[in-house]
C-alpha cells in the first residue's frame, strides 16, 4: 500500500494558503482539504440561525447540532455545498469569537485528524503543522505583507460583485491576525520545522511550484 502522508500548509489569512493548497493537491491527485471552511461553515450556521458569535452558549448550541462534511473539493452544511456562501465578508469578519472557542477547536481537530488520516491529504489552516498534524511529513508556513493580504482578499471579493474599502480590508485582517495568534487553544505560529514562505511578491504559480519541488523531491527519494 503506498505511504500516506500529510502535507500542512498554515499561515495568517489571504496569505495564498486554500488556492495554493488546492493547487498542490491536484497537482498531487491527493486529498486537499480546507480547514478553514470548516470553521466559515460553522460560523455561516450560526448566523444564519440568528445568533451572535459573541454568544458561547449559542455558538455551542449550534455546534451540537451541526451537520458537517467535506466531499468534492468542498464544505457541505445540512447536505448543502455552501463553499461560496462561506466566503462572504460578514462570515470572514465574524470568524474570531467563533474560532477562539476551545470546545470548536477540539470538535474541528477531531474531525480533520479522522478526514485527513485516510488518504494522503493537503490541509491548510492555521494550526495544521502545530495542533492538527504536528507529525505531518511536510509542513510549510505562509506569510506576505499586510497591505498585499488586504489587495488579494479586496480582489476575491470583487469578483463577486462586492466592493469594499482596502483601509476596512486591512483593519480586518489585523484584527484578524492579533485574535488568532493571542487565543489559547490552536494560535496561529509556526511550527519550528516549517519551511517558511513569504508570498508577498510571489504569483499563485511560483509559490505552488516551490511546495511542489520539496515535495516532490523529498518523495523521489522515499
Amino acid at each position: 500500500m503506498p505511504e500516506r502522508y500529510q502535507i500542512a500548509i498554515d499561515g495568517p489569512a489571504a496569505s495564498g494558503k486554500s488556492t495554493t493548497a488546492r493547487r498542490v493537491a491536484g497537482e498531487l491527485g491527493i486529498q486537499y482539504l480546507d480547514t478553514g471552511a470548516m470553521y466559515r461553515a460553522l460560523t455561516l450556521d450560526v448566523l444564519r440561525r440568528g445568533r451572535s458569535p459573541k454568544d458561547e452558549a449559542g455558538v455551542l448550541a449550534c455546534l451540537a447540532q451541526l451537520e458537517l462534511d467535506w466531499r468534492a473539493g468542498t464544505v457541505w452544511l445540512a447536505g448543502q455545498d455552501v463553499g461560496e456562501a462561506i466566503r462572504d465578508n460578514q462570515v470572514s469578519v465574524s470568524m474570531g469569537p467563533v474560532c477562539a472557542l476551545p470546545e470548536v477547536r477540539a470538535w474541528m481537530v477531531d474531525l480533520q485528524r479522522r478526514l485527513g488520516s485516510r488518504e494522503s491529504t493537503v490541509l491548510d489552516g492555521r494550526d495544521i503543522g502545530t495542533v492538527v498534524f504536528p507529525a505531518a511529513r511536510f509542513k510549510f508556513f505562509l506569510v506576505a505583507d499586510l497591505t498585499e493580504r488586504a489587495r488579494r482578499r479586496q480582489r476575491e471579493l470583487a469578483g463577486r460583485g462586492l466592493t469594499v474599502p482596502l483601509e476596512e480590508l486591512t483593519a480586518e485582517l489585523e484584527r484578524r491576525d492579533a485574535s488568532d495568534a493571542a487565543r489559547s487553544t490552536g494560535p496561529l505560529r509556526r511550527a519550528p520545522d516549517a519551511e517558511l514562505l513569504d508570498t508577498t511578491l510571489l504569483s499563485l504559480e511560483e509559490q505552488t511550484g516551490r511546495i511542489l519541488e520539496r515535495v516532490r523531491r523529498e518523495l523521489g527519494r522515499s
